[in-house]
């Protein structure tokens, strides 16, 4: 995902003067601006400058697309917001253990960027999308995915080291896409996901009697950031703008505490996709 470079352009912001404050809002719009300049790059377009009296969402959008479509800027905030903090997570971590060593916010925001390159963490929408798109038709969900399970391959966007139940913010995501399709913007595959949801949960709890497996926030991020006119290629960097406000949360308040984070470690932590 070459898209991190636009951290490491980051770097070279300074801290803004006026304090802590200043410096979150500028590296929270800094994100937004370099991502959208990258997904124009990518596709031979001169980038958008950022308009101030536009939100947020609307102007992030607006910087991918080149268009303003308040619909789908209602829709981009819901997601913005919901991905916006999630604990410690690995992103989150890193930023706090760069933080707790006495570097800048830029820096921490720099290797939290980093840590959302592997697939494991942020990476996930584009190939739940991929799912969706080699099933196709409701119909096919059932035998599809039992071949991907023959074939011990993963059911992308199931799971989660956390919950035990299915991710909330996976039915936030999924109320903003009936919102999106109340406002005239209806995407067939709403219908799909809900189609290969049901049917995944009924596999996996058969496969997995004492594993609760159910949609994390991943499963409905593809969708809705398909349903407002971001490429999958965009998946990774629009979470990032999300979640730069949570991170940006972690390093103030780990830099208040003024301790280096030195966590000891014993046995094997396991992998999963944890957001």
């Amino acid at each position: 995902m070459e898209w991190t470079h636009c951290g490491a352009a980051a770097a070279h912001v300074p801290e803004h003067p006026k304090g802590d404050l200043a410096t979150n809002l500028m590296l929270t719009g800094a994100l937004a601006v370099f991502a959208g300049a990258w997904a124009r790059r990518g596709r031979g377009l001169a980038p958008v400058p950022p308009d101030p009296a536009l939100s947020h969402a609307a102007d992030l959008l607006r910087m991918v697309t080149g268009e303003l479509h308040p619909e789908r800027a209602a829709g981009l905030d819901a997601y913005l917001v919901t991905v916006s903090d999630h604990g410690l997570n690995a992103s989150t971590f890193t930023a706090r253990v760069i933080a707790s060593t006495g570097s800048d916010a830029v820096s921490a925001v720099v290797g939290a960027i980093g840590a959302l390159k592997g697939p494991l963490h942020g990476g996930a929408p584009g190939p739940v999308l991929d799912m969706l798109d080699g099933i196709a038709r409701p119909e096919r969900a059932t035998s599809w995915l039992e071949e991907e399970l023959r074939a011990g391959r993963r059911i992308m966007g199931m799971g989660h080291r956390i919950y035990r139940v299915r991710d909330p913010r996976a039915a936030v995501l999924e109320r903003a896409l009936e919102r999106l399709e109340r406002g005239g913007l209806r995407t067939e595959r709403l219908a799909l996901a809900r189609a290969v949801e049901r049917a995944a949960e009924d596999l996996l709890r058969q496969r997995y009697p004492d594993r609760p497996l159910r949609a994390n926030v991943e499963f409905y991020t593809a969708v809705l950031l398909d349903a407002v006119g971001l490429d999958r290629t965009m998946f990774s960097p629009t979470f990032a703008c999300g979640r730069v406000a949570g991170w940006l949360g972690h390093i103030s308040e780990q830099r208040a505490t003024g301790r280096l984070i030195r966590p000891a470690s014993r046995g094997e932590w396991p992998l999963t996709n944890h957001q």
